[in-house]
């Protein structure tokens, strides 16, 4: 007998949804997915960067990606949630250190490897971190390409894991004033969350879902938001669903909350986008 494809989604849901305190819901299965782990290495003139792949079962509907290696809180939260709900972590080994450095032609060079996106964003990296060069700028440009490969067509959304301290990156630098407002096209504060707990997305359902559920929320202005060569920037260009979740250094508890949130939320457009196209034509 088949199954339709509504109780496949609804299943789905199910095993997205993690039990909230006072509800008696238990998970379906307690059961972990073992990941299939790989790594790539790619070359940046005389650094070889190991990138490790990790594959939780088999969807591939889900990424999230680490590119400061010094953000390991996110990283942390991220395997306690994809070994039980599955899905890919993409993962930059750049051994603790947030600036991958190399050297070229006698020269070294530093960059911000979420700073690597745009040819625009490599210059202005290597220009605050060490100095700029051509040559080594055609270097980054092809080890980020080397890195986006890695995140397949089929991928519905994108998740971003980075940490910050105490207000040095906030949901303020985008309300009035900051020194990011301009890139936003809109900002939730709530009043009862940590101002360093945050999400920052491409995508405005995704932005209003999380700001519903009391996150501090930025919607990325996709046309007039500075072009750094960030992720955001990059996929708010193509139009691809994005979203930073981001806490301070030593929260995972927080993180592992969001980032459920998150998958609940995705779960259920799941459901409604196949309800749509089962419907009966009228």
């Amino acid at each position: 007998m088949k199954v339709p494809s509504t109780i496949i989604a609804l299943l789905l849901l199910v095993t997205y949804v993690t039990a909230q305190p006072g509800n008696n819901v238990t998970e379906i299965s307690s059961s972990l997915y073992v990941p299939v782990e790989k790594t790539v290495s790619f070359k940046i003139a005389n650094r070889t960067i190991p990138v490790k792949v990790l594959q939780y079962g088999e969807s591939r509907n889900l990424v999230c990606i680490n590119l400061h290696s010094n953000e390991q809180t996110s990283v942390k939260a991220a395997l306690s949630v994809l070994e039980r709900k599955g899905g890919t972590l993409i993962k930059i080994e750049n051994n603790g250190q947030r600036v991958i450095r190399f050297k070229l032609n006698g020269i070294n060079y530093s960059f911000d490897p979420n700073r690597m996106f745009s040819k625009i964003g490599i210059q202005q990296s290597l220009l605050e971190n060490s100095k700029p060069g051509k040559a080594a700028v055609e270097e980054i440009e092809k080890f980020a390409a080397n890195v986006l490969s890695l995140i397949p067509d089929s991928t519905s959304c994108v998740v971003a894991l980075h940490n910050n301290t105490e207000e040095a990156f906030s949901i303020r630098s985008y309300m009035q004033g900051g020194n990011r407002q301009s890139d936003a096209k809109a900002v939730y504060a709530d009043s009862l969350q940590d101002v360093d707990d945050l999400i920052l997305t491409t995508d405005s359902l995704l932005y209003q879902k999380m700001a519903d559920l009391g996150h501090n929320s930025i919607l990325q202005d996709n046309e007039k938001a500075k072009k750094d060569g960030s992720l955001s920037i990059f996929f708010g260009e193509i139009n691809r669903r994005y979203i930073n979740i981001e806490t301070q250094h030593g929260k995972v508890n927080q993180y592992v909350i969001m980032l459920e949130k998150l998958l609940t939320i995705l779960a259920e457009d799941t459901i409604e986008i196949t309800g749509l196209m089962n419907r009966p034509n009228q």
